[in-house]
């Protein structure tokens, strides 16, 4: 009986963590906000340690970790943009958030994948439409150029650094490839 509790109780606790995942695949999701897309070509990126300190001095956040994911969107057989899969950690969990980019640097859109932390702390779609078309200028500083979000300020300071990172990283990287 006490090992049956033992694994109910086990289930309970592996199975309850509150995961909000996204629906979408990031192929749709590229889809909606650029035109005549044909393919979404899934990537790996592993930074240099150049790289690495030039992304972090550029994004002027702390970064983790040098690997990532990144999507070359293609139209027939030009690249019209790319896109960039961040995760960063939010309070205690993590949150992935997928940052596109078109050819000339603006950030068309951000859409999160997967967020760790309850839900109350998903910022609405109305507050992460604040990031699309952003040019490669805006500084995406929150509390400054970017709103903070009542009860979710680390949520927005995750998302807000994340952008930066992405963009650092298509500037630095993937503007040339």
């Amino acid at each position: 009986m006490k090992q049956f509790l033992f694994f109910l109780l086990l289930g309970v606790l592996l199975t309850s963590g509150s995961y909000a995942k996204s629906k979408v695949s990031v192929e749709e999701v590229v889809k909606t906000s650029f035109k005549n897309v044909t393919a979404v070509e899934p990537k790996s990126l592993i930074l240099t340690k150049a790289q690495f300190s030039k992304v972090r001095t550029k994004a002027k956040a702390a970064i983790k970790t040098r690997v990532y994911r990144y999507y070359n969107i293609m139209s027939k057989s030009k690249k019209v943009g790319a896109g960039v899969l961040i995760t960063r950690k939010v309070r205690a969990k993590k949150a992935t958030v997928l940052y596109a980019f078109d050819k000339k640097g603006t950030l068309r859109f951000s859409e999160i994948m997967a967020f760790g932390e309850p839900p109350e702390f998903i910022p609405s779609s109305i507050w992460m439409g604040q990031l699309q078309d952003q040019k490669n200028t805006a500084k995406l500083t929150v509390g400054k150029d970017i709103p903070t979000i009542s009860g979710s300020t680390l949520s927005a300071r995750s998302l807000t650094e994340g952008a930066r990172v992405a963009r650092a990283i298509y500037e630095i990287v993937l503007k040339s490839k």
